[in-house]
């Protein structure tokens, strides 16, 4: 039992990597963005290329990576999101939704339908290896990283004069615009920190798991799953919220078995919605 508990709190580690994106998002823009999963495979994908195809290590792959997406993700929000943004939630909401249809079928298109991983030295070893205890070096990496990111996004948030103007944008649009803040602008910035972040965690993703180009909406779901646990806007709750959804996969796995882990996960979602219909840290994404 004490394996399964370290276990799904590294775990965790990882799922929040894959939903601080949507956390900042939602947090800033107050905007779903149901092309996260696949926008994260997407930079899997280009991680892959640069592993296999090209022969770089996986620090170059995840740097490339990181700028593609980073670029990919001011473009999206200029053009696409930033364009519908002022005619309300549902029409920023399907051009996203219409993102993911087109990413999921054009990986499709290019990579086809087979199982791929990025091979990494940190997938097989472990850092601790004793009778009761084994501590994967991939999910440590995974769980160290995105405390970093967490920690690191709250002080810019906190104690910088982007941070200001972010937080003052999510706090009341008008009120910036009339302060000076181009709020498009940081809108634009959110985007960028969060597909330069999903970046990290897509290939953090695909160096643990095998993945295929329908990915995404699995990974949206964790995602969704993971903020809504822990406060849809909170960047500390989307911590807690991974780790609350890893430790109820693998606990749940290990005692009713691994065919039904992640239903376990996603009931103990629905009871924390029933008791806190906000989460657990229900805030805004740049204070916490």
């Amino acid at each position: 039992m004490i394996q399964c508990i370290v276990t799904g709190i590294l775990l965790g580690g990882l799922y929040s990597m894959i939903g601080i994106g949507m956390s900042l998002v939602f947090g800033i823009m107050g905007l779903t963005n149901l092309a996260h999963g696949d926008l994260m495979i997407l930079a899997t994908y280009i991680s892959l290329v640069m592993t296999r195809a090209l022969g770089c290590n996986l620090i170059v792959s995840v740097i490339v990576s990181v700028v593609v997406m980073c670029v990919l993700g001011f473009v999206i929000q200029q053009f696409l999101v930033n364009k519908v943004m002022d005619k309300g939630e549902a029409p920023a909401l399907l051009v996203t939704f219409g993102l993911s249809i087109f990413l999921s079928n054009l990986m499709l298109k290019i990579f086809s339908a087979d199982n791929q991983s990025i091979n990494n030295s940190l997938s097989s070893k472990n850092v601790v290896t004793t009778d009761v205890l084994s501590i994967s070096a991939s999910y440590l990496t995974s769980f160290i990283i995105a405390c970093v990111i967490i920690i690191g996004l709250s002080l810019v948030m906190q104690k910088t004069n982007f941070g200001r103007a972010i937080r003052a944008t999510s706090d009341d649009t008008m009120a910036a615009e009339l302060m000076g803040v181009n709020t498009k602008l940081a809108y634009a910035a959110a985007m960028v920190i969060c597909m330069g972040i999903t970046a990290i965690a897509g290939t953090l993703v695909g160096s643990t798991f095998v993945f295929y180009p329908s990915s995404g909406t699995q990974y949206l779901i964790i995602a969704f799953g993971v903020v809504v646990i822990g406060g849809m806007g909170s960047l500390f709750g989307t911590l807690i919220g991974g780790i609350v959804l890893g430790v109820a996969q693998i606990v749940g796995g290990y005692i009713f078995g691994s065919g039904v882990q992640m239903l376990i996960a996603y009931i103990v979602l629905l009871v924390i919605l029933a008791l806190r219909p906000n989460g657990l840290f229900a805030a805004s994404a740049v204070r916490k």
